[in-house]
Formats: structure tokens, sequence, C-alpha cells
């Protein structure tokens, strides 16, 4: 609950909308400054009437374009956890096909071998092989995008794909001049590596639902080694039930920047910015890339609908590429495909869907961190709590037409009782 910010509420509770009037109206041009005068960025229908997600249907074969990797017959998964994140970020795609694999060379990185180390015996990449997500699951995935994927082949496979899942409204000049730039031996990597720590990674993710508040869960969230959080992370004020660290702040530019708006009045003036925190960009469209061009440029956007905005008001003063990330197209596409394969593909409406930036930035975690634990995410209770935990007054959860939310919920619920990660549910009671 409460993760995307970008929609405001229209009469017609749980109706679908037209595409003409959905998500991707946010492709008009807007004022330069990101906080005043802007317009509400998209439409939000009212909440659904049941809580019962849409019937199970087989869905028909769709267009190539969504389309992604066959389900391997048996998941062999490496016995080191470390080489296996090594892996995930140093693979330069998964193609969709595998009879074309043989046709593109791999990208080799400059990330010197992890020495072979026992790792963490509890490791979610050891364990998901025996759950229902063992053949869904795939290790060699890659994550991230940095600068030796800014490379022409690629562009051309990606630019089939539009929004979130490729390059298809991205020119090759921006797509080059921006990627090149996150060169730094840190850029492949989710997070520093410590080949030689006994112990496992613990992350916590950190969704923006009302469940949290009068939780007390933030002594527990900071104790983790990184803390991950999405959009409107406000933590001012509310530390005792949310934490006050940031490892990593998921994004777009456009779910910030509508963030900035729509929450400014309970406190989110900015991102997190401290010495510990990366940004992790969910790149939607161009503006993504035209943003971290200007950020590790030190300039103002020089173009598109944020030209002028100082990249500093977001970021601080600390811009240099080891404090940001990019997430693979192929990533994003493989979640949409793979995990929340969502009965919106079906439909009129399907280039429209991508998984929830929270729902991103969570099986993000998933496929990097050897122990996940989620705080702020939608359960079978929502309907008890307000849409987020900053909230002044109780608002009610509501639905949009480019994510799943109930699928996304019942995901979660799945992978509780898989044991790949640990659910926070309130008075519902933990497991």
């Amino acid at each position: 609950a409460g993760l995307c910010p970008i929609c405001t509420v229209l009469p017609g509770a749980g109706r679908w909308l037209s595409p003409l009037q959905l998500y991707f109206v946010t492709r008009a041009r807007r004022p330069r400054s990101p906080t005043a005068g802007r317009r509400k960025a998209g439409l939000r229908t009212g909440a659904l009437p049941t809580l019962s997600p849409a019937p199970r249907q087989r869905l028909p074969s769709l267009p190539a374009s969504i389309r992604h990797e066959r389900t391997p017959r048996r998941l062999l998964l490496p016995p080191n956890p470390h080489a296996v994140l090594r892996a995930l970020c140093s693979w330069h795609r998964a193609a969709p096909h595998p009879a074309r694999r043989a046709a593109a060379p791999a990208v080799r990185t400059a990330q010197p071998v992890a020495p072979a180390v026992q790792g963490c015996p509890s490791s979610i990449r050891k364990r998901i092989g025996a759950t229902e997500f063992g053949a869904t699951f795939l290790p060699t995935i890659p994550v991230l995008q940095w600068a030796q994927h800014a490379r022409e082949d690629e562009y051309q496979r990606l630019r089939r794909y539009g929004g979130a899942h490729g390059w298809k409204d991205i020119s090759w000049d921006v797509l080059k001049s921006s990627l090149s730039l996150l060169n730094a031996s840190s850029s492949a990597l989710l997070f520093d590596i410590r080949p030689l720590a006994a112990r496992c990674t613990r992350c916590a993710v950190v969704g923006n639902g009302g469940i949290l508040r009068g939780s007390g869960m933030g002594p527990t969230i900071d104790a983790h080694d990184y803390v991950f959080r999405v959009n409107g992370a406000i933590t001012e004020g509310f530390e005792h039930d949310v934490g006050s660290r940031t490892s990593f702040y998921v994004f777009s530019t456009n779910t910030m920047v509508n963030a900035l708006h729509s929450y400014a009045a309970d406190g989110f003036r900015h991102p997190p910015q401290t010495p510990e925190t990366c940004y992790v960009f969910l790149p939607d469209h161009d503006r993504d890339y035209l943003l971290l061009r200007a950020a590790l440029s030190q300039q103002p956007v020089d173009s598109g609908q944020d030209e002028g905005v100082h990249p500093q008001q977001f970021f601080g003063e600390d811009l240099q590429a080891g404090k940001f990330r990019m997430l693979h197209p192929d990533f994003i596409r493989y979640l949409r495909n793979r995990f929340l394969r969502s009965h919106i593909l079906a439909t009129p409406h399907w280039q429209l869907y991508r998984p929830s930036t929270g729902a991103v930035m969570l099986l993000t975690a998933i496929h990097t961190c050897d122990q996940v634990s989620a705080f702020g995410f939608m359960t079978p209770g929502y309907r008890a709590y307000s849409d987020h935990y900053f909230d002044r007054g109780h608002k009610e959860v509501h639905f949009f037409i480019n994510h799943d939310l109930m699928m996304e919920m019942q995901l979660w619920q799945r992978l509780q009782r898989s044991g790949i990660l640990w659910l926070y549910t309130g008075s519902e009671g933990t497991t």
C-alpha cells in the first residue's frame, strides 16, 4: 500500500479507464520547477469494491515484444552466493529467445573475481530452488545496467520494448551519454561485497504503507545491513516506526517528482540525502536517463520536461558515479513476465502495465540479498490501515490501471509461505 504517488482520485470506483486517460499523461510538458505549479501526473481509480483479485485465467499468447525466457527444465544454483551476485550484475542480457543467444557477444566486466568463500548458508539463492519459485528465478538475469551496456547492438535489441521494459523511447545519443557515466567500479554491483565475511547480508525493504504507523519497527529496520526505501520515503518524525537509515532509494523520476508534489505537506522535501544513500533509478523513459546524465555531469537537465532542473535538489552535492545505480530493462521485463504476469496483460492496456516501484524494489532485494525482511507492504488486512504511515488521518488504499496491487499482495504471501522473505503483517501477526 502507498507505493505509487502518481495518481489522483476519480469518481467511478473500480472501473477501468481508457488509455488516453492513464499513467503516461505524465509525458505532457511541465513547468521547470519540480514542486511549483506542477500538474497532477496521472489518474487513479477509487478502491475496488471487493478484495478478491481478478479470476485466474489462461492468458492468450502475447506479442513477441513481451515474451520472456522459457522456463529451464532444471535450476542449478552455484554454491557461492557472492559469485552469484556478481553474475547478476556481469551478464549483459537475458535473451528472450534461447536460439538467439549465440548471436550477441557477451559483455566482460572489469570487476575482479571474488575469492572463493563458503558464503551465507541460509542465502535465498541456496534455498529458492527447493520452493515453488525454483523454476521462476533466473540467477543470471542482469539486475543493473551501466557503461558497458551502452552498445549499439544492445540498443537495437532493446529498442523494441517501451517504457521501463526497454529503450524504445530513448535516443541512442541520450542512452550512450548517460550510461557511459555509470563507470565506477561499483556501478555493476548493488552493494559492496564482503567476500571474507561469514555472516549473511540482511536487507530491510521498507514500503510506505499505513501498517507501519505505531509499529515500533524502526530499530529492527535500522539493524539490517542495508535499508531500501521508495518514493515518498519520509523518516523524520517517524523514526520509531520506520527507522532513519536509507542505503538505497528506489524511484523513477516520475514517481519521485510526483511524490515531492503530493507529500510536501506531509514533510517530504527531497529524497534521503546521507553519506550511506545510493540512488537506484527504475527508468520509465528518457527523463530518467537525462536526470542521471545531469547528476553525473553536475549540470542542470539540458532537455525534456525537466529542462533546467538542478539534480542537487534531489540528491545533494555528492554527485559521483558510485552514488547511483540504474536497473536493467531486461530485469524489469523479467519481473513482469515471471513474477507478476497480471491479467492486465490480456487486455488492451497491457503496454501500460508494469509492477509498482515498491514491488520492483522488493524483488530487487530478493535477487541480491541473502535474507530479506519486508515492512510496509500491502497485506490482506490492508483496509484496517491508512494508505501511508505518514497520513494525517485515515485514507483508503486505491488501485491503479498500470499496477496490479492485489496480485503483488498475493505474491508477498506466497514468498512468505515459501520462506523467501519475512513479511511484517502488523496486528495480524508476523511470520
